[in-house]
């Protein structure tokens, strides 16, 4: 959160999640600029860097999602002032990336009795082989075929795969004939818009092993175009009125082009293939080919550079080319494939990339032909320690600031701390953050509450209390009613889950389970004392101690910032598509998003959305006008948004999750639990308001990021 709105980022439904790349990305160009081979985050901008007060980074140890979420009422500033937030996909040693690998953060009992942390900062010099490119494929050279995707792998990194629902529709290239390692090999490259649907294509590149371009082809995108991304994909609204050709086109085409052995390259290569809806069996992916440490990837723009001496993705260019790029992934390829994994390792990229040879580098490489392949003296001992914050900013002559579990001494190295509780540390924060442009202060819980056991009753307790907010009872009914009728009805407020008729009453009742909270509210509201299936009916949800304060929560939720000019519309019909939908809303004042929630196992549309509006004014003037409207005979209703995306993705994950913990044993630590949570919730609640009281003390145009990493 920014003291001054100068940060961007599309923020709405599945956009919520982000990995610790692009985190990292973001952390390391607001402190450091274009330096060190720093540039914009690819998923948001920074405008006027240079302007940034400095970047704070509050770590709050022990605590993930879960409990943002089990103790959302207590952390009422948090809430509040923090309008982005982001579900972190999970990493075991994220926080290495920030203070350097070579961090030792094993705890040591000091004369107070606080846990704190020495350790060294900076990484020493590695063998080569703890390089993870040869850790992955060894020393020796490979056919091409040793370096193409495993169907395991390309689960694992969002490929589209035969047969998989959310590849329901995608084009199959049938090239199914076996490769060999004189398979041919294609480069490919997309660019892609911002529509109503998501990223679609609008251009594509095919090259041959010779880097001839084969397709370079602008492509008219099905929806509407919300941002052209002129930026990155070079296009305009003007280059895309001629065009005639559409995704349908290009499959068939790129369908032709390839031989039945064709492997095809690129750079993150499943964002294209999954923007061109095709499924192809054989990939290299050079952003996983050249391996790094913690599934953190180089830039094409970087490798093309480092490997290849090639400029390309010039800034003086609009957009990249992705011709170009597609031929510099391929080159890649074959570089890597004839000069084998140790020469790779040899050219010490990490290095290359996180200290001040990078300047020297860039002299060397503007001097030489274009194509020519850089190569580092064999002789010359390599350094393959991961890259930190702490290392790039000493270069820049920039004083880290690292309170909590570890400091900095007045030399930069980290030193072990003393003064480790959560008070002492806020205080120094206030004194020292002010003086630091970049600043990581560790809050903790304490490590009598990560235990396991205690971990699965949280869990369990917010799992609980979800489906106790998903759920409703509706009746009573009569002895003959139309269960058919009463699903119908109750489905117009949202996706059900699970519908049971409840026979131990005197007479019978509905129990309903929704998959989004503001369907279950919906329900509540509106068929509260209506008449359904002949009877008048009362609707409610289920009386729990856990849930007596559900009326606050909702309350809270309504009121987030992040649902700010948010509003949720149900009763839609399967059959509606997203263009009937944009036609239909496009008359609504101010609206700026429109977000069709998917099955995340099907990947089909819901019979929901949600509606995003520039203004909260409009978004309370849509409710009024929305409420009753019929769209192709099916009659809408709406209220405001209580779930953005993270927290709906979250739930449906939590509902899905098998909790391992058996049940005896949990009841039997339930006593223990319940003394540990009213004293974490005294906890949280002190924590918040440290939180506060730092965030109110930094200068304006200062970047505040708010991590909770969990235990792992």
């Amino acid at each position: 959160q920014e003291k001054s709105s100068r940060l961007s980022a599309a923020l709405f439904g599945e956009d919520c999640e982000i990995t610790h790349d692009q985190l990292y990305e973001l952390l390391k160009y607001a402190a450091l600029g274009r330096c060190h081979n720093a540039t914009q985050p690819s998923w948001c901008r920074i405008y006027h860097q240079s302007q940034l007060a400095g970047v704070v980074v509050i770590v709050l140890h022990e605590m993930s999602q879960l409990h943002f979420y089990k103790f959302y009422l207590q952390f009422k500033h948090l809430r509040k002032v923090f309008r982005h937030r982001f579900t972190l996909t999970p990493s075991t040693n994220f926080l290495a990336s920030l203070y350097g690998e070579g961090a030792n953060l094993k705890p040591q009992n000091t004369a107070q009795g606080l846990t704190s942390t020495s350790s060294e900062c900076f990484p020493k010099s590695s063998d080569l082989q703890c390089d993870p490119i040869i850790q992955k494929y060894g020393e020796k050279k490979r056919g091409l075929t040793s370096y193409t995707l495993t169907l395991e792998e390309q689960k694992r990194n969002d490929y589209p795969i035969k047969g998989s629902p959310g590849c329901k529709g995608y084009i199959y290239t049938e090239c199914d004939q076996q490769r060999t390692d004189s398979s041919p090999l294609f480069g490919l490259d997309c660019e892609m818009c911002l529509t109503a649907k998501g990223n679609e294509v609008t251009r594509v590149s095919l090259v041959d092993a010779q880097g001839q371009c084969l397709l370079n082809e602008l492509v008219k995108p099905e929806s509407t175009v919300v941002n052209y991304r002129t930026r990155f994909s070079g296009i305009t609204k003007k280059m895309l009125l001629p065009v005639k050709t559409r995704l349908p086109d290009i499959q068939t085409r790129l369908k032709k082009m390839l031989p039945h052995d064709a492997v095809l390259v690129g750079h993150s290569l499943n964002a294209d293939l999954q923007a061109l809806e095709m499924i192809h069996p054989s990939v290299i992916d050079t952003s996983l080919l050249f391996a790094r440490n913690e599934g953190r990837r180089f830039k094409l723009k970087f490798l093309a550079k480092a490997v290849l001496g090639k400029e390309i993705q010039c800034e003086q260019k609009l957009g990249h080319d992705p011709a170009e790029d597609a031929r510099a992934a391929l080159e890649l390829a074959q570089f890597f494939i004839e000069q084998g994994p140790a020469k790779v390792a040899e050219l010490n990229l990490e290095m290359l990339l996180t200290t001040e040879k990078l300047a020297e580098f860039e002299n060397k490489a503007a001097l030489q032909p274009q194509g020519c392949r850089v190569q580092k003296q064999l002789n010359e001992p390599p350094h393959l320690s991961k890259p930190c914050f702490l290392d790039c900013l000493q270069v820049t002559g920039q004083k880290p600031l690292l309170l909590g579990r570890q400091e900095l001494d007045s030399s930069g190295l980290c030193q072990s701390n003393l003064s480790t509780s959560n008070k002492q540390i806020l205080q120094r924060a206030l004194e020292d953050v002010p003086l630091s442009t970049f600043s990581i202060i560790q809050f903790s819980l304490g490590p009598e509450y990560i235990a396991s056991h205690l971990l699965a009753g949280l869990c369990e307790k917010v799992r609980s209390k979800l489906t106790d907010m998903l759920t409703i009872y509706a009746g009573p009914f009569e002895e003959s009613f139309c269960l058919k009728s009463v699903k119908k009805e109750f489905g117009r407020c949202g996706p059900i889950q699970s519908l049971t008729v409840v026979t131990e009453t005197y007479q019978p009742y509905v129990c309903i389970q929704y998959e989004v909270l503001e369907a279950a509210q919906l329900a509540v509201e509106s068929l509260n004392g209506a008449e359904v299936a002949g009877s008048c009916i009362k609707v409610q949800r289920p009386v729990t101690a856990a849930m007596l304060d559900c009326d606050v929560l909702i309350k809270e939720l309504e009121l987030d910032v992040e649902n700010e000019g948010v509003i949720y519309v149900a009763g839609l019909k399967k059959s509606l598509t997203e263009t009937d939908l944009q036609e239909k809303f496009s008359q609504l004042k101010d609206l700026e998003t429109l977000f069709l929630p998917k099955d995340l196992q099907s990947g089909k549309h819901r019979n929901c959305c949600f509606l995003k509006f520039q203004k909260s004014q409009s978004a309370v003037d849509a409710l009024e006008v929305i409420n009753g409207w019929m769209v192709k005979g099916s009659k809408l209703r709406s209220r405001n948004a209580l779930a953005s995306g993270h927290l709906w993705r979250w739930i449906w994950q939590m509902k899905h999750s098998n909790g391992k913990q058996g049940g005896n044993v949990l009841y039997e630590k339930m006593e223990q639990l319940c003394d540990s949570e009213q004293y974490l919730r005294k906890k949280v609640k002190k924590l918040d308001q440290h939180i506060k009281k730092l965030y109110r003390s930094l200068q304006n145009n200062t970047l505040c990021v708010v991590l909770f990493p969990g235990v792992n």
